[in-house]
């Protein structure tokens, strides 16, 4: 299995020299508690970003022997999978099985542009990414993993669908496994128990695509089985490529399971990417990445609730109507409209996972919800790089985000792994994929 480790450091040659003023090194998390948390965040001036913004991420290392990371007391932590290649997200069958999307960004469509890509600026984000470990082809395959003797370990890895175009959110109604891919949704038919899929995949419905920014689609289904709710990411940080570029992106979107037919539900969600229903509220809830280069502590990422036809200010405004003044031409009357989310997660932690805990969890964490943050790169400090656990009480956050499954970072900040997907298993355990130690972890609690 490929590992795509890479702990060389960024410090020779002309273009690391050029941006050595601009490319923060700092390496330590903050020690002292960050602004931008909890439903009503005191949210700073922003700042102006240079050429190059600040850029700082934690190279990727992967796990030294021995080593894995560290859950609360009373918790375990187990690999269930090791030597994966890239696993972003994990699903869990109604029999336990456990699907794994290993899966990268996709090639950029034929004459697609995105103004990241270019110049001095572009150039040094490309290289600070792959050094991030996320530069590897995607391996655009759906893994299925077993464990039949209960030890927490897959003793039954197969390949169960492959040749995928970066495949990321699944979801199962009925007889039918639901894959969102880069570019679309496409579904398959399941029985229980199969270990792999033998059919061609169907497309249910096509999403936004193109240079995929943000690439990354999600999917949930309704509570009836009903619908389909899909994310779909901005295709720049804010509006950099002109609103052409981001028709019907930035937004989540409601498609119909049985004729793919669909409609904006939520928009001005710059990049969300997990969902989750919560049980008392019965709403549906998402993470959300916000835009970078207005600073440390801009923009909150966010946890919040779903209302249908809400615009969430993407990219005219931020949190409610902070206006954000780079973008032209400037829209009043949609930062009129924008409502603020529900619960900030401190900016740049670049929440992606999202799983509602349940009662087979011990008392403290039985009810809220389960956050993997990937970590940041335009920060000084580092932050994220961690899963987080937000309480929540009736239906709401009820807490500040607390550290859950932490150790990710050396004492160096290199990464060890990168937290994405979340979920639970069939047990109640909380599964996390690791996109940079090729793992999927598993947390339960001790006997």
């Amino acid at each position: 299995m490929k590992t795509h480790l890479c702990s060389h450091r960024f410090t020779q040659g002309p273009l690391a020299l050029a941006l050595a003023g601009s490319m923060a090194l700092a390496l330590a998390q903050p020690a002292t508690p960050r602004p931008g948390l909890g439903p009503n965040p005191q949210l700073p001036a922003p700042e102006k970003s240079g050429l190059v913004p600040t850029f700082n991420i934690a190279p990727a290392q992967g796990w030294p022997q021995g080593a894995q990371p560290q859950a609360p007391a009373g918790f375990k932590v187990t690999a269930l999978a090791r030597g994966l290649d890239h696993p972003r997200w994990v699903y869990t069958l109604p029999n336990g099985d456990v699907l794994v999307a290993e899966s990268n960004k996709p090639p950029p469509a034929e004459g697609a542009k995105n103004v990241h890509s270019d110049g001095l600026r572009g150039l040094a984000m490309g290289l600070v990414m792959k050094r991030a470990g996320a530069g590897t082809p995607s391996a655009n395959r759906i893994t299925l993993l077993r464990d039949t003797d209960g030890d927490g370990v897959a003793d039954v890895r197969t390949a169960f669908m492959q040749d995928l175009l970066s495949p990321f959110g699944m979801a199962l109604v009925g007889t039918q496994l639901f894959i969102a891919t880069a570019d679309g949704v496409v579904k398959v038919p399941y029985e229980t128990g199969q270990t792999s899929v033998n059919t061609a995949p169907v497309r249910l419905t096509d999403l936004p695509a193109g240079a995929n920014h943000h690439w990354t689609k999600n999917i949930i289904a309704s509570p009836d089985g009903r619908k389909l709710y899909a994310t779909v990411g901005s295709n720049s940080n804010a509006g950099d490529n002109g609103m052409a570029a981001e028709e019907g992106r930035a937004a989540i979107w409601e498609v119909d399971v049985e004729t793919g037919s669909k409609r904006l539900f939520a928009t001005g969600l710059r990049n969300p990417n997990g969902l989750g229903w919560e049980s008392q509220s019965k709403l549906l809830w998402t993470v959300v990445n916000e835009r970078d280069e207005l600073g440390n502590e801009l923009v909150p990422d966010y946890l919040t609730s779903v209302k249908g036809g809400a615009f969430y200010g993407w990219p005219w405004s931020y949190w409610g109507q902070h206006v954000d003044t780079r973008v032209n031409p400037p829209n009043p009357d949609m930062v009129a409209k924008a409502i603020a989310p529900d619960f900030g997660l401190g900016s740049h932690v670049a929440p992606l996972g999202l799983a509602f805990s349940d009662a087979r969890m011990p008392g403290a964490y039985a009810s809220g919800a389960f956050i993997g943050q990937h970590g940041s790169w335009n920060r000084k400090e580092l932050t994220g790089y961690n899963v987080v656990f937000v309480p929540f009480a009736d239906g709401r956050p009820s807490g500040p985000p607390q550290p859950f499954l932490t150790g990710f970072l050396s004492k160096d900040g290199d990464a060890y792994g990168r937290p994405v997907g979340v979920a639970l298993d069939g047990k109640g355990a909380l599964l996390v994929a690791d996109d940079v130690g090729n793992v999927v972890w598993r947390v339960v609690r001790s006997e």
